[in-house]
């Protein structure tokens, strides 16, 4: 395979798909109720034993087998190929995330073209807007959720080196660069102060059980484990590259990104007195009036700097929810990259539409089943089921299913023998337990 990433691409697509617009709420929401800096410790934690456990196996499958998800199964599997192929199907769970993602960065794309020549002046205001965007602009949500479409279909569709690697190595330089001019401007704001002891301070008392299951969720999440994202990347990856240094430097990054995030949003949250635990109407509610609030045209340019920012952020997940599935039609089927887009392309505009129909005020109620919308179903059933699962397949799989020689050889370079067994063993025993616990927690 001629495609493949170096050793900086890999890093930074891994880590653009890791990082994505939740990082602008969910993570530093999530810090901030879970005790702020104990809780990223307990993250950190539970990244580098679990998280990284089938992070490494994920890796381990794609460079052993040079194949996509489903192949790599039936290729290293020493019982069942043909069973555990259908492993790797849930690699489908990135398509399904990425119909309803499309959707969220359409959004972005809408608020950062409005941010240049009107932000609301009040919550009410904010609320209205964004309730008339998402219940009755049926044409407006779904011409950003087309860009958007088409924009990622267009990168996924140049390949590994020309396509994925080059938008990573622009992006995500970009993206920093963003965030720590915003952070230079919010260091000398008034919530600064506040918005770190928020994210800082560490309260152990607020740590709990439910602390933990939390933070080894996010580990999961922010890994991109159980879609075949790991797997389809270590298959395009040079075998010079240090993987454990990589993967390292992969978490370090989303971490600082996040926590740069949530300083940065927090700034912007205390200093108007707003409430910090909004979810994903921090961004499109209180932070574009908390925007207009800086007067004049300064507000306009900070808030479409910001929702760039964000959008730069998504844009790199959303390739790697897409290119799993794409890499598998492609070498299963040998079609062009572009055939097998085309189909996938119909999938998420089918579903993505279905998305936007389901909050629409006419069509709503067609568009939801069982008390739910069909955007809330497939959040459910992709973060609920299908990536925990796909995660326990690998982790299972390789465990019990893989030979334990073929895998020290590629790690061999990189860790001891003793480190080796170690990571072997919470594989095999703690990381699925772990796996299981977290989603009847989710379900229960």
């Amino acid at each position: 395979m001629n495609d493949k990433f170096s050793k900086i691409g890999f890093v930074l697509a891994v880590a653009g798909g890791a990082i994505g617009l939740g990082n602008a709420w969910k993570f530093p929401t999530l810090v901030g109720q879970n005790g702020g800096f104990a809780f990223v410790l307990l993250y950190l934690l539970l990244t580098i034993s679990i998280g990284f456990c089938i992070f490494l196996a994920e890796i381990a499958m794609g460079k052993l087998s040079q194949k996509d998800p489903a192949n790599a199964y039936k290729s290293l599997a020493l019982k069942y190929p043909q069973k555990w192929k259908f492993a790797g199907f849930f690699m489908l769970g990135g398509v399904f995330v990425l119909s309803f993602y499309l959707v969220i960065m359409g959004w972005v794309l809408k608020y950062m073209v409005t941010s240049i020549y009107h932000l609301p002046s009040n919550t009410d205001e904010a609320g209205a807007l964004f309730g008339t965007l998402i219940q009755n602009s049926i044409l407006e949500s779904s011409m950003y959720f087309l860009i958007a479409f088409f924009l990622t279909l267009f990168v996924v569709s140049k390949g590994v080196k020309s396509g994925i690697e080059k938008l990573n190595i622009w992006i995500m330089p970009s993206l920093f660069i963003m965030l720590v001019l915003l952070l230079g401007y919010c260091f000398f704001q008034d919530g600064f102060k506040q918005a770190f002891a928020y994210l800082f301070y560490p309260d152990f008392s607020k740590i709990s059980l439910n602390s933990i299951l939390t933070a080894l969720g996010l580990a999961f999440f922010t890994l991109c484990l159980g879609i075949g994202c790991i797997t389809t990347y270590a298959a395009s990856l040079k075998d010079d590259t240090n993987l454990i240094t990589s993967s390292i430097v992969v978490v370090i990054l989303n971490i600082c990104i996040g926590l740069m995030m949530g300083l940065i949003v927090f700034t912007f949250i205390f200093k108007f007195n707003a409430n910090p635990a909004e979810g994903a109407g921090l961004v499109f509610i209180s932070l574009t009036t908390l925007f207009s609030n800086l007067g004049g045209y300064f507000g306009n340019f900070l808030a479409f700097y910001f929702f760039l920012a964000l959008f730069f952020a998504g844009i790199t997940s959303a390739v790697s929810m897409i290119e799993p599935f794409t890499f598998y039609l492609v070498n299963e089927y040998q079609i062009s990259r572009f055939k097998a887009l085309v189909f996938i392309g119909i999938v998420v505009f089918i579903l993505g539409l279905g998305c936007i129909l389901s909050f629409s005020g006419a069509y709503g109620e067609h568009f939801s089943f069982f008390g739910l919308s069909f955007f809330d179903i497939l959040d459910k059933l992709t973060s609920n089921f299908m990536l925990p699962l796909g995660a326990l397949a690998s982790a299972i799989f390789v465990g019990f299913f893989v030979d334990k020689e073929s895998i020290y050889k590629v790690f061999s370079k990189f860790m001891s023998k003793i480190v080796f067994e170690i990571w072997y063993f919470l594989l095999k025993f703690i990381a699925p337990l772990a796996i299981v616990i977290i989603m009847l927690n989710q379900i229960l």
